[in-house]
């Protein structure tokens, strides 16, 4: 009989989370700061308390998603951006790492967690991706909760928004940051990815980013699983979440290695940015990003969680 893979590896369980790249120093006061650790840390404990209770890696990841989805610091359900049309449309993927299944959704705007009709799509229908009015249909038969669209909108949202129409009207760059999700190992070896966003403040004509595109800011295989965030339309055309794990999985690169490669280098060459978590079945993990700053945390078996926001933060 063949070995669960973390018998083979001997590494622990554990749990990657982001809340997006690209946060500036300077626009981080210290209460957003603290709330922004507390919240990554509260999302760090949902998961590992899944996990702990017997839960998969696909349950961690689930429980910690839905956690920064709920938060009105992250780019994701109830902290979304904006469109152009001043209209909060989400997107979500997650992918089981085992079997290779998965789901997605895209262009919902009522499902206050995205990530679980995401899952639902994975488990409850015979496709991987859902969208718009459709998606939501598939919310409802499902008993996914739906709300007022009124429950996405924040002030700070709001004013990025008219920020951002500012600064195309002076053809000023505007940055394309913000994005949830998680990973995990489970004490059976199983890696889970997922993600969640709002996509991309001041976006038009249904655009949509990398994370619920599976290969693209979602992936996990036996080897590796990871979530990206950043400027996704980078991360779509080097498939990064996909290269990363099969330079872990076929061509047998570290971790590390393999993200420094697709994160730091190929995107950075094409003129994007961002970062990503990623986490290997031997329980090595990366966490890279070249912006100025990146949400992030992990957690493991003593049930610690540790997070962090700037490049000087080692966790």
């Amino acid at each position: 009989m063949t070995k669960p893979r973390a018998e083979l590896y001997g590494a622990p369980p554990m749990l990657l989370v982001h809340g997006g790249a690209g946060v500036i120093r300077r626009d981080m006061d210290a209460d957003a700061e603290r709330g922004v650790r507390a919240a990554l840390a509260e999302a760090l404990r949902r998961g590992h308390e899944s996990a702990a209770a017997g839960g998969s890696a696909l349950d961690a990841v689930t429980a910690a998603v839905v956690a920064l989805e709920d938060a009105p610091y992250f780019n994701a359900g109830h902290g979304a951006v904006f469109t152009h049309d001043g209209i909060n449309e989400l997107d979500a993927a997650i992918m089981d790492g085992a079997t290779l299944r998965a789901g997605a959704v895209a262009g919902v705007r009522r499902v206050r967690n995205p990530v679980l009709l995401a899952r639902a799509v994975m488990e409850h229908s015979p496709h991987v991706m859902l969208a718009g009015e459709g998606a939501e249909g598939f919310a409802r038969e499902q008993d996914i909760a739906l709300v007022d669209p009124d429950y996405f909108r924040t002030g700070r949202r709001w004013r990025e928004l008219q920020a951002a129409r500012r600064q195309a009207n002076r053809n000023e760059h505007v940055d394309h940051f913000g994005t949830v999700g998680a990973v995990a190992l489970d004490a059976r070896g199983r890696l889970a990815a997922a993600t969640s966003t709002g996509g991309m403040t001041d976006k038009r004509w249904g655009r949509i980013g990398d994370s619920p595109v599976i290969g693209a800011g979602t992936y996990a295989n036996a080897a590796c699983a990871m979530s990206g965030t950043g400027w996704g339309e980078f991360y779509l055309r080097t498939a990064a979440a996909h290269a990363v794990c099969m330079r872990v999985a076929a061509m047998r690169q570290a971790v590390g290695e393999a993200a420094e490669a697709v994160i730091n280098e190929e995107i950075p060459a094409l003129g994007g940015s961002g970062g990503a978590i990623v986490l290997g079945a031997d329980g090595a993990l990366a966490m890279p990003f070249n912006t100025d700053g990146m949400f992030r945390g992990r957690i493991g078996n003593d049930g610690e969680p540790h997070v962090a926001i700037w490049p000087d933060e080692h966790i």
